[in-house]
């Protein structure tokens, strides 16, 4: 059981949005969202926020399944970047300096564990018993 949001054409560099990422990359969905709660980065808020709406997907698509909060964990979380917004700053003699103002999509996948995944450890591998 998973649920998707995307937030597409944030203002914020791919660069940026990516170290703030990679925090919660792989953890329980609550724990990142109090952890992004006390980031000071732009961006923590915008990942936050995107958490927050795949979590409410997965509620909306899942509305005759109870749902264990701690049992959910952010699976996927991409950062991809957006259209560039291109200016120029006058320099002197007449020349121009670009400035790209670059922007992101952002992606985030929350839902329960896989029980493949749980299932991978105990495998029988040659003839071999598993034995508990």
């Amino acid at each position: 059981m998973e649920a998707r949001a995307k937030r597409k054409y944030l203002r914020i560099s791919p660069r940026k949005m990516r170290i703030v990422a990679d925090v919660v990359r792989g953890k329980n969905a609550q724990q990142a969202i109090t952890t992004l709660e006390f980031m000071p980065q732009k961006a923590a808020a915008m990942v936050r926020r995107a958490i927050q709406d795949a979590y409410g997907n997965l509620v909306d698509q899942n509305q005759d399944e109870r749902i264990d909060d701690d049992a959910l964990i952010v699976k996927t979380i991409m950062v991809d970047q957006a259209p560039v917004i291109k200016r120029f700053r006058p320099v002197s003699r007449g020349r121009a300096h670009p400035i790209l103002k670059r922007s992101s999509h952002l992606t985030v996948v929350v839902g329960t564990p896989d029980v493949t995944e749980e299932a991978d450890d105990r495998t029988i591998r040659r003839g071999e018993r598993v034995t508990d």
